[in-house]
């Protein structure tokens, strides 16, 4: 993306435009971001699509899915569109892309469905509308014990999490001894889960607790730590490259890559139907290569798994 450049502001600015720091209401188009002389900055798409068309449907998997689907033709996903690289918002504010957001329309076209769509929803809520408003969740679901309790998952990435902190690491932040520190995450996540239990460990160990700061978009608190307000944000790793990357070098990761686990496709328990159509549609892309083709296009290919396993 090339942009006008300026001091700070001008990349939270830019980071929004991005779809990094999505609005509140994904129907409402943004306006162009204006930079520090009240000027509209022009920003270029960074969408990237494969290929739909090229991908054949598989009449066997087809077979598999539920006729309710079948009948509306339409595979619904619901999905944070505040996570880039993986599901995040076009700079018209409004379009989700991503490669979870090409996935689901290669999991549509080899299922036989006309169509993949993806609906912007706060995370902690796109677990309980399976079924119902969604037919699968995929948005950088990591795989628990406490999710498999509520849906069924089947695994396609594996990704690790990783600090981002202001380059040059002003407030001396520790990867290793994060006690006593202001931590940024997204309500709901895993890192939202790990960061608490790290407090509970420092306070026990006698330490000073870290402050979680939870918000239902990851790059609120990306935001906040460009403005001097958290010590670092915790995310998946490969979100965690992309924020680097977008924000024209004023971010940097700290330590190692931590926590590698995998993620999954969120289907409602009670649809085995539904659960074998999508691992037999998903172990198709990646026994086709179209998975990893797919991430990396976000420059994520390199997290692709090889084999779908359900739960």
């Amino acid at each position: 993306m090339k942009v006008k450049k300026a001091p700070a502001l001008l990349s939270i600015a830019a980071l929004s435009m991005l779809g990094l720091a999505a609005c509140s209401d994904p129907d409402q188009a943004s306006e162009p971001a204006p930079d520090n002389n009240g000027e509209n900055i022009a920003t270029e798409s960074v969408a990237k699509f494969y290929d739909i068309d090229s991908i054949e449907t598989q009449e066997d998997i087809a077979a598999l899915v539920p006729q309710e689907i079948k009948d509306r033709d339409v595979l619904r996903n619901g999905a944070s569109t505040d996570y880039a690289p993986a599901e995040f918002r076009d700079t018209d504010g409004q379009t989700p892309i991503g490669y979870d957001i090409e996935l689901i329309k290669a999991l549509a076209k080899v299922m036989g469905l006309s169509e993949g769509t993806t609906t912007h929803a706060e995370f902690p809520t796109i677990i309980p509308s399976l079924g119902t408003k969604f037919d699968i969740g995929v948005s950088s679901f990591t795989i628990t014990d406490e999710r498999l309790e509520q849906v069924n998952m089947v695994s396609y990435v594996e990704v690790g999490s990783s600090y981002a902190v202001k380059a040059g690491n002003p407030t001396d932040f520790d990867p290793t001894d994060p006690c006593g520190t202001t931590l940024g995450v997204q309500t709901g996540t895993y890192q939202h889960e790990y960061a608490n239990s790290l407090s509970d460990q420092c306070v026990a160990d006698g330490k000073e607790a870290i402050k979680v700061m939870p918000h239902d978009l990851n790059t609120d608190s990306v935001t906040k730590l460009i403005g001097g307000q958290y010590d670092a944000v915790l995310s998946d790793s490969t979100i965690t490259g992309w924020a680097i990357e977008q924000t024209d070098g004023q971010l940097e990761q700290v330590g190692d890559v931590i926590e590698s686990e995998p993620q999954g496709i969120a289907i409602n328990k009670d649809d085995a139907q539904l659960t074998e159509a999508i691992q037999k549609a998903l172990q198709y892309l990646m026994d086709e290569g179209i998975l990893k083709e797919i991430l990396d296009l976000y420059g994520a290919g390199d997290a692709a798994l090889d084999e779908a396993v359900v739960n």
